[in-house]
């Protein structure tokens, strides 16, 4: 996957795309990423922003500079190009990954009181939001969502199960997590974990899955189709 970031503070995305899970993405070729200052494709000494026709407070981002920053990197290619934007689609790990499945995205990060409109209507193809609420700029909205696809692309994480069990993969919240050691200031590992039964081990991780998204997130069992086995625990749970 390529991914292109078209940004007026590059500098913010070298600690992040150089750590971690990014950087090993890079490294096993899985993703190549790019931030481009697109204060260099401004004619206009470098001006990427403006007074806003009509009056008002603040200064919009113009559309020279952005369309032809994004025009430099597309060609005859029509990847998605994403607006960062807190009007846009609230992010949610089902569009993760259906832009995971993307072999090459591009995303906008503004600033200042906001963007021409004529960039909305006629270059971009998604505007997504991080929530309802207003960063001072795009990059830190662009930066997590790039984390969170670059981990769903093919080899990324060591084990391929990790991405799939996440909480919001399955539409549900993820079970609880142990490790070593067993018994930490008296606080024990649930015995089944450490049983060796994988049946039961899997059947205590699906009702304690159900048991934290019903007593957390229980909008969610919603907006998914149960099975008539996860109703019944669903059920049972409700009765404790």
């Amino acid at each position: 996957m390529n991914i292109n970031v078209l940004s007026l503070f590059p500098a913010m995305f070298e600690g992040v795309f150089q750590q971690s899970i990014m950087k090993k993405a890079q490294e096993k070729n899985a993703v190549s990423l790019k931030v481009v200052d697109f204060r260099e494709f401004a004619s206009n000494k470098r001006q990427v922003d403006d007074y806003p026709f009509g009056g008002g407070a603040g200064m919009v981002l113009k559309p020279e500079p952005v369309f032809n920053a994004v025009e430099s990197l597309t060609a005859d290619k029509k990847p998605r190009v994403i607006l960062m934007c807190p009007q846009g689609e609230r992010f949610t790990q089902k569009k993760a990954e259906e832009l995971a499945g993307e072999e090459e995205l591009i995303f906008i990060c503004g600033h200042y009181e906001g963007y021409d409109e004529r960039i909305r209507e006629h270059l971009v193809t998604d505007e997504i939001s991080l929530g309802d609420f207003v960063l001072t700029g795009g990059e830190l909205a662009a930066m997590t969502i790039i984390d969170s696809i670059v981990r769903l692309l093919p080899g990324v994480l060591g084990n391929a199960d990790s991405s799939v069990r996440d909480s919001f993969s399955t539409g549900l919240l993820e079970h609880p997590q142990y490790t070593r050691p067993a018994d930490f200031r008296g606080w024990k590992v649930p015995e089944v974990l450490t049983s060796g039964n994988h049946a039961r081990v899997d059947q205590w991780r699906e009702e304690q899955t159900l048991k934290r998204t019903l007593e957390r997130r229980p909008d969610l069992l919603e907006q998914i189709e149960l099975t008539t086995h996860q109703k019944k625990i669903i059920e049972e749970l409700k009765k404790q």
